[in-house]
């Protein structure tokens, strides 16, 4: 079993209540205990662990090779990168589909991670509310670890979290409309699995209900990086 501690540790000294990563001083102070932890390790054989810590330890792994990559990168004010006013769409998806860790004696991306490994596995949709890919339109991130022995109250809780959130989630009553993350239309069939509707699917974890015949409006996805921002 996968000893989380180090990755607690370093969450909970680089990233805020609000999910926001101090890059600047983690790549500073720590980068290299990042780094040394993922080495320890590299090439897990999933297969040996149970269920919960199997699906814990590929949440931790993405979101922590994610922060490595930047930390490599840092200081850069977005994941997709921009030249001439053009998004470099090439270094974007390379950031997410080349080799970054090995697991069972295989060369994984980001990409592997969640779309062959998680998304696969375990159809498990809150799962998209717990991988943070570095930007502000994501998920907040955790400012812990996820553990196996409590893994689905903390999925629930980011859940509940990104439902709630106004930055996420907003529902215009008076015009019956939602406005939401473009994780709803990217991975919508990955929520339709449990619910009949993405209105259904929100209301499971949402405190004020929205009606189930709303009219549904994509939020832009903010590609800016999840660090605290300076006025």
């Amino acid at each position: 079993m996968i000893n989380f501690s180090v990755w607690d540790q370093l969450l909970k000294e680089y990233v805020n209540v609000s999910g926001e990563v101090d890059y600047q001083r983690w790549q500073i102070e720590a980068k290299s205990d990042l780094n040394q932890w993922l080495n320890s390790n590299s090439n897990l054989q999933l297969k040996q662990l149970m269920n919960e810590e199997a699906l814990t330890t590929l949440i931790n792994l993405y979101n922590a090779l994610v922060i490595a990559e930047v930390l490599d990168k840092y200081p850069l004010a977005s994941i997709r990168p921009i030249f001439l006013g053009i998004p470099n769409w090439l270094s974007f998806l390379r950031f997410f589909s080349k080799p970054v860790y090995h697991l069972n004696n295989k060369a994984v991306s980001l990409n592997d991670i969640e779309h062959k490994m998680l998304r696969q596995q375990w159809h498990e949709p809150r799962i998209h509310f717990a991988l943070v890919c570095a930007a502000r339109g994501c998920p907040l991130l955790r400012n812990e670890a996820y553990q196996s022995s409590g893994i689905d109250e903390q999925l629930e809780a980011d859940a509940i979290r990104f439902m709630n959130n106004l930055d996420k989630v907003k529902y215009f009553p008076e015009s019956n409309l939602l406005q939401c993350s473009q994780i709803f239309k990217w991975y919508r069939e990955d929520f339709l699995q449990v619910a009949s509707s993405l209105p259904h699917y929100i209301n499971q974890h949402r405190s004020s209900k929205i009606s189930t015949s709303v009219s549904i409006q994509y939020l832009s996805y903010d590609w800016r990086l999840n660090e605290p921002i300076i006025n």
